[in-house]
């Protein structure tokens, strides 16, 4: 490594580092509890799990994939030694955070390591001002475990197909969203037949492992527990109610049984229970333009990034469910196009960090103003949900924009 590519790097780590230490601290300080599941919810699941109390996925319906509790296990393993002097809500929040830091150093490594091509510092970059603008909640979320398995798994993609395909899946049994990047994978890429048989093997042992744990309907019981979810209010779909809410007409209110902010109001449970079926909708279609584009020997590099994008954001935008934690979704995907093809990428990525920003606005700096409906909260929600809107047809757009590669198939 020259010294210029040494400096380069110091910086990069440097600001890795300051930017997961801002953000950490930033959870204590901001307003609206944005670590509020990690103690609330994440610390007990894995204290009951570890004294043998109900195992959450397992003895119960829950509302994640099962592979979710390990990580709030592994914290929760991580935090004894600081209970006696800081307490046990105190103790798991540090080890949280620096369980993700941690998870994200290894990414950050892999992104950037043995290599001085800009695309990656860009990328690094890309990932270091997303954090930050999307703030405490990027990392005190069960999502953030998600994204560094993510952007370790693209990357690895070309050289190590099985053990990235691996990867996306373990990440998908922690959180669903990954799977839509191994769906691009196998779409896109030419080892599909051993991403699919890496991908069923580690479905088949984490089924296999509940079933021996005793879990029998729980095994795919956040299916239903996601499915019967009402309409929330971050949700794009909810945005009109938001407006609604403004004159009375409709009403944001709390759900003790999954502990978030539903809309109440007439045509809301409607519109809630048609968009898992869309959702299913948009996905396919979007799958089967990047499968059009495979078949037409499209290249791996033009063909994956957005088509990865597409179906992330699909997954946020088609949803009844729009937890501002979503955000950092796209951090992946967008990642692997700054990497794969960063001249296309520059658009997106712009909108990301927006995206990245104005969802900080919401929550947790002004999210009790939006639980009253005031009109500057919903104005930059409606925004934000917009801008969401325009990022799917960038994606949709540069997907259909891939060429050909193969000489009898001309678009």
């Amino acid at each position: 490594m020259t010294r210029s590519a040494g400096v380069r790097a110091a910086v990069l780590w440097t600001a890795f580092l300051l930017a997961h230490a801002v953000t950490a601290v930033a959870g204590w300080i901001y307003p609206s509890q944005p670590m509020g599941d990690v103690v609330l919810v994440y610390e007990p699941w894995a204290a009951s799990a570890l004294s043998g109390g109900p195992v959450v996925g397992v003895t119960e319906t829950w509302v994640y994939p099962q592979l979710a509790l390990v990580p709030m296990v592994i914290a929760k393993i991580l935090s004894l030694p600081l209970v006696a002097g800081l307490g046990a809500s105190a103790a798991y929040l540090i080890a949280w955070a620096v369980m993700v830091t941690a998870l994200d150093a290894l990414a950050f490594a892999v992104l950037t390591r043995g290599s001085s091509a800009q695309p990656r510092r860009v990328a690094a970059w890309f990932w270091c001002g997303a954090l930050l603008l999307l703030g405490p909640i990027a990392l005190y979320r069960i999502d953030a475990v998600t994204v560094p398995l993510a952007v370790i798994g693209g990357l690895w993609l070309t050289r190590r197909p099985m053990v990235a395909a691996a990867l996306l899946a373990a990440g998908a049994w922690i959180k669903i969203w990954p799977g839509a990047l191994l769906v691009a994978a196998i779409i896109a890429a030419r080892a599909r037949v051993r991403m699919l048989l890496a991908a069923a093997l580690v479905t088949a042992g984490v089924i296999a492992a509940l079933y021996l744990l005793g879990a029998r309907s729980e095994i795919v019981g956040f299916l239903s527990e996601q499915t019967g979810r009402g309409l929330q209010i971050e949700a794009v779909a909810a945005t009109p109610f938001l407006w609604l809410a403004r004159t009375g007409a409709a009403r944001i209110e709390y759900s003790f049984d999954i502990l978030t902010f539903q809309i109440a109001a007439p045509g809301a449970e409607a519109v809630g229970s048609l968009l898992t079926p869309l959702m299913l909708l948009v996905v396919v279609v979007i799958a089967a333009i990047g499968a059009v584009k495979a078949l037409r020997r499209a290249s791996f590099s033009r063909l994956f990034p957005p088509l990865a994008l597409s179906l992330v954001v699909a997954l946020i935008v088609v949803n009844k469910v729009g937890s501002p934690q979503f955000q950092a979704w796209l951090f992946a995907p967008m990642i692997l196009w700054l990497v794969l093809d960063r001249a296309r990428a520059k658009a997106p990525a712009a909108i990301v960090l927006v995206l990245a920003g104005l969802t900080c606005l919401v929550y947790p700096l002004n999210y009790d103003a939006l639980l009253r409906a005031e009109f500057l909260p919903v104005l930059v929600l409606s925004i934000r949900n917009v801008l969401l809107l325009v990022l799917l047809a960038v994606g949709i757009r540069s997907l259909l924009r891939v060429p050909s590669t193969s000489p009898t198939l001309k678009e």
